[in-house]
């Protein structure tokens, strides 16, 4: 991806989101500057990947396959300093931008549609030893409510309506034509974006960038060492 993409997508993040009356953390408005100044002080964001997150998928086509992120909170599995062992994130996607068919080994998650139009899911089941997809009905778990869809039906979540997924569980998403740009929320488990995800195709989680000009903010994968 481009670096000016990146930074135009975050922009208009920022923008939906204040149009939305949600607030963010103070340091998820720091710039690339101002991180090379912080010290120790902010490991909990470094080591634990909170803040900013835009990818393609290695795909080079983020308009179609990709998803802009921010990580509110996070725990970690690997380092006993971080005993949350939760997760926040909220998620911008637009219309014709697909967040492909993936599971997680070991993390359950709820997505939220919070605000704007309405999330297309797809879901199957996936074979514990193989990661392969399955033919057989999923079960879906929807605030509160418990029933079965065929592999692969289309499920509808509006603005206040979510998905539980279980590990094991494949899901896909994507907005639905002609309701407009996105804000969803996931809470989590603690998220693990090195070795959690399974994609059904083989993807990349983050893209590589084309430096075309300065960073407005940095991602969650390029924060500098503490300066202390």
């Amino acid at each position: 991806m481009k670096r000016s993409d990146i930074n135009a997508t975050i922009k208009r993040f920022e923008r939906l989101l204040a149009e939305y009356r949600i607030a963010l953390p103070p340091y998820l408005s720091f710039t690339p500057g101002e991180w090379a100044g912080k010290n120790a002080e902010y490991d909990e964001i470094r080591d634990n990947m909170l803040g900013w997150d835009v990818t393609d998928y290695g795909e080079g086509d983020f308009a179609h396959k990709g998803l802009a992120l921010i990580t509110l909170r996070n725990g970690n599995v690997e380092d006993e300093r971080y005993t949350k062992t939760y997760a926040e994130k909220l998620l911008m996607s637009d219309e014709g931008q697909v967040s492909p068919l993936h599971f997680h080994w070991t993390k359950m998650e709820d997505i939220i549609v919070k605000a704007g139009g309405t999330a297309v899911f797809r879901l199957y089941n996936a074979d514990h030893e193989t990661g392969g997809k399955l033919d057989t009905p999923v079960t879906v778990s929807r605030d509160g409510r418990n029933y079965e869809v065929a592999p692969g039906e289309e499920i509808e979540i509006n603005a206040g309506e979510s998905l539980t997924f279980y590990p094991y569980t494949y899901h896909e998403y994507w907005i639905k034509e002609g309701t407009g740009t996105t804000i969803l929320g996931e809470v989590s488990m603690c998220n693990d974006d090195n070795t959690d995800n399974r994609f059904y195709e083989p993807l990349g989680r983050f893209p590589t960038i084309d430096e075309d000009e300065p960073a407005y903010r940095l991602l969650c994968n390029e924060y500098p060492p503490a300066r202390d």
